[in-house]
């Protein structure tokens, strides 16, 4: 498709924002239980050694390093252990500036400030790191609160001390499970690889075909970051092919019209190839040099799939596949592709850092939203005379998600799980004051609550969360119940609408220029995978880097979509070009995902 035939649809520059579908409820994480569980134990070690010691006082600075246990659980160990250590040395250090600010001022106004650029500073290099959940608004909710705490400098580096240790206790309780299951991130991420593949057998369509594709691609990241391949890895890389191969499948049913052409100057041999329309070579399922094994024979159903998403998501031994098509070429590439990110995996992580605070990159305007919302919720808080305005600057935080229409949302879903959780608070603050273990009891209930529910909608998460933050208060003496919730409504309802205002004024036009680089990515990506297939007898390791580098390249152009799509004031989006690259690239990952040796051309009725 030349570009002079690709229309864009001139968007409204204000969209219409939902109010419904954001407090829908959805099916609970796989795993939910795990960060919950982690939590508890992290919290509760601390907990019950101040409540020997008597100072239940001190539970704030070991709160900080406890959090800590709440990432990095869809992280294979070896990474897990280098991500979990690293969020202790931020929050370490979010911790001192905070600390070191509040003994050195009284005035709330400087405070706020420091907390507004905490948050920012937070929100983007989270985002840049896409650590996962639940990404900055821990680290500001933590440092909000350490800013308005009373402080002398020289209790620092003891509170400090505090927070380390109890982050030690988090990095063991997560990296911990490696020892009973070492390989227990991968078989959920190669789990949820099958399940998607079958879902999308069973329902060929655009949506599903993305999610399939998105799936495979964090089911290889995941292998490939968890080190050096055992026996139970070699099974789970197997099964992915198969994902792989139902998604290639499912891609050729989906692009019919192929017609055989002669690709003599491409390859350099005057090999016949099978090639589609766009002039890629394209597989066939009919005639692939496959051991003699017709291609649709050797790729698993839908129900098969899932029972072996089943069995692998089990504490059992993992299911050991028959080879699918193209498995001893795609294992040799993973080798290949495991040996090369061990000598480029660190530079490569300071290189997206990097990118991320460079002028132009479009993590920074909801840095600024974030800088300018939070500020101001704060500001406007202590204007209406709220004494220690941290939640306002919390809760205008997490509001700040990848574009206008998913902010939105979540200002809806904060503000509801708020109001409902001061009520809950005032429903179990009598019982949280009968002793000291009946609180701790209390915190560590509703921590295991909010990761319960978090995962099916926001807003029921956060339920639970505004009770546990406002019961972490009582460690330090007993506060006027009707001041607390107050303060606590107020804050929100500021807090949610300054920074609602602030996300709708502070405008991201990079949006649209992250999704053109996105798009001409997409573009390299398929053409130097088009190039691979076309060679006489690609290499291995080459096909398969191809292979990966256009499906993260298409699994980046969506997230660039979806992001672009949410955003106000700003150029209209080239809708059609978007849906045209996403369709070759999809043919192409068929064609790779198929390459065996050389193919016979297909029939001229255009099987495939």
């Amino acid at each position: 498709m030349s570009d002079s035939t690709i229309r864009t649809r001139q968007p409204s520059s204000v969209r219409r924002l939902p109010l419904v579908g954001p407090l829908r409820l959805t099916r609970p994480s796989d795993m939910w239980f795990k960060p919950a569980l982690s939590v508890v134990v992290a919290s509760a070690v601390p907990n019950l050694a101040l409540f020997a010691l008597g100072r239940l006082d001190l539970v704030m600075y070991t709160m900080a390093g406890s959090l800590c246990a709440l990432y990095g659980h869809n992280l294979p160990y070896a990474r897990r252990a280098r991500t979990v250590a690293g969020v202790v040395v931020g929050m370490l250090i979010g911790m001192a500036a905070s600390l070191v600010t509040a003994s050195l001022t009284d005035s709330t106004a400087v405070l706020i400030a420091v907390g507004a650029l905490l948050a920012a500073g937070q929100k983007v290099l989270c985002d840049a790191t896409r650590i996962g959940p639940p990404g900055p608004v821990i680290f500001t909710f933590v440092t909000s609160a350490a800013l308005f705490a009373p402080q002398h400098l020289g209790q620092v580096p003891g509170h400090l001390a505090l927070t380390a240790a109890a982050g030690a206790v988090s990095w063991l309780v997560t990296v911990g499970p490696a020892l009973l299951r070492r390989e227990g991130p991968e078989r959920r991420a190669t789990a949820r690889a099958l399940t998607a593949a079958a879902a999308y057998a069973d329902h060929p369509g655009h949506s599903t075909r993305h999610a399939a594709a998105a799936a495979v691609h964090t089911a290889w990241q995941t292998l490939l970051a968890a080190g050096r391949p055992t026996p139970v890895r070699r099974e789970l890389e197997r099964l992915v092919v198969h994902a792989e191969a139902a998604l290639a499948r499912g891609a050729l049913g989906a692009h019919p019209g192929v017609h055989e052409r002669r690709v003599g100057d491409a390859d350099g041999g005057g090999h016949a190839r099978t090639a589609d329309r766009d002039g890629e070579p394209a597989p066939t399922a009919v005639g692939t040099r496959t051991g003699g094994h017709d291609l649709e024979a050797r790729v698993a159903g839908p129900d098969r799939l899932r029972a072996w998403a089943r069995q692998t998501r089990a504490r059992g031994p993992v299911p050991t596949p028959p080879p699918a098509p193209g498995t001893a070429e795609e294992l040799f590439g993973i080798d290949a592709e495991r040996a090369a990110r061990r000598t480029v995996g660190r530079r490569d992580a300071r290189r997206v850092v990097l990118r991320a605070l460079a002028p132009g990159s479009p993590l920074l305007p909801i840095a600024a939203r974030a800088l300018i919302g939070c500020a101001l919720a704060g500001y406007v808080s202590m204007a209406v005379g709220v004494g220690r305005p941290y939640w306002a600057i919390v809760t205008a935080a997490s509001l700040y998600q990848a574009n206008v229409t998913l902010s939105w949302n979540r200002a809806l879903q904060r503000t509801l799980g708020n109001l409902l959780g001061v009520l809950v608070f005032a429903v179990v603050l009598p019982v949280s004051r009968t002793s000291s273990l009946a609180l701790i009891g209390c915190c560590l209930f509703f921590n295991f609550a909010a990761e319960a529910l978090i995962t099916r909608n926001y807003w029921l998460g956060s339920i639970a969360v505004t009770p546990m933050a406002l019961l972490v208060l009582e460690f330090g003496g007993t506060h006027p119940a009707g001041e607390l919730i107050g303060d606590r409504v107020l804050d929100t309802v500021i807090g949610a609408a300054v920074g609602i205002v602030a996300a709708m004024a502070v405008t991201n036009r990079r949006a649209t220029g992250r999704l053109e680089r996105a798009l001409a990515a997409t573009d390299r990506a398929r053409a130097h995978a088009v190039r691979t297939i076309a060679a006489p007898a690609p290499a291995p390791a080459a096909l398969d880097a191809a292979r990966r580098r256009l499906t993260g390249s298409l699994v980046e152009l969506r997230e660039a979509g979806d992001t672009a799509a949410g955003e106000w004031w700003q150029r209209a989006l080239p809708e059609e070009h978007i849906l045209a690259a996403e369709q070759a690239g999809h043919r192409t990952l068929a064609a790779t995902a198929t390459r065996q040796g050389l193919i016979t051309p297909a029939p001229e009725n255009g099987a495939v």
